[in-house]
């Protein structure tokens, strides 16, 4: 696949055929690195004491699932309808079918305590459209919080620059096809989002592999003003 013909709907496409996949991977513990991402995450958003948040891009509900047994409310949204099939098959928290252009546009009406936002900002415009849109779903000093791949080990041995990237499912297990594209961020850019938006960064935490050392993950926290 060209840089030409990569952006944000060829993720979508992608992610709608591999739901089932991608499912079965994350019950089934196929991903040896979440091992180390997935308590990350919920470690940082409990680190907020958080009474309500939003997870956009959820998924088939995991973490919706793990934040709610910790007595907080949990929306979960995801553009892709089989996952959020998925994640009310099982239940654990409230899950919606809505696309990231439908969020940006406020049919979400909600404010929650935090936004979180785990490995689901792959793409260009979608991303910078939920990065504006996010004030606007926090209460007073809400905290944003994304986990992503960490852009030095992510970047590979193309440039570090912003720029569409191909994609893999390798290390995902079995079953899936037509990976998706995703747009790489260095980041200072990360950073930019954020204030940007009007979203101060606070804390950033780089979770470790514990045998090679390398960063598997990146993980920025923000607060809105007060």
């Amino acid at each position: 696949m060209t840089t030409d013909s990569m952006n944000d709907a060829k993720i979508v496409d992608s992610w709608r055929q591999n739901a089932l996949a991608w499912t079965v991977a994350v019950r089934e513990g196929h991903i040896e690195s979440r091992q180390i991402t997935d308590r990350a995450i919920v470690d940082a958003v409990l680190s907020r004491s958080p009474r309500s948040v939003l997870d956009i891009g959820c998924g088939e509900g995991w973490l919706v699932r793990q934040l709610t047994t910790k007595n907080i409310q949990v929306i979960g949204v995801d553009v892709v309808p089989a996952l959020i099939d998925a994640a009310q098959q099982v239940g654990g928290g409230d899950f919606q079918a809505m696309s990231y252009e439908e969020v940006v546009a406020g049919r979400l009406a909600v404010s929650v305590d935090v936004v979180v936002c785990n490995f689901s900002l792959l793409g260009k415009e979608s991303v910078e459209g939920v990065f504006r849109a996010v004030p606007s779903l926090l209460n007073s000093r809400g905290s944003l919080i994304v986990q992503t791949l960490h852009p030095v080990t992510a970047c590979g041995d193309l440039p570090y620059r912003d720029g569409w990237r191909n994609g893999s499912w390798t290390g995902c297990g079995t079953g899936f096809s037509k990976p998706a594209p995703w747009y790489f961020r260095t980041l200072e850019s990360w950073r930019t989002l954020f204030t940007e938006n009007g979203i101060d960064v606070c804390e950033i935490v780089e979770p470790v592999h514990p045998l090679t050392r390398n960063p598997v993950s990146v993980i920025l926290m923000g607060t809105t003003p007060g």
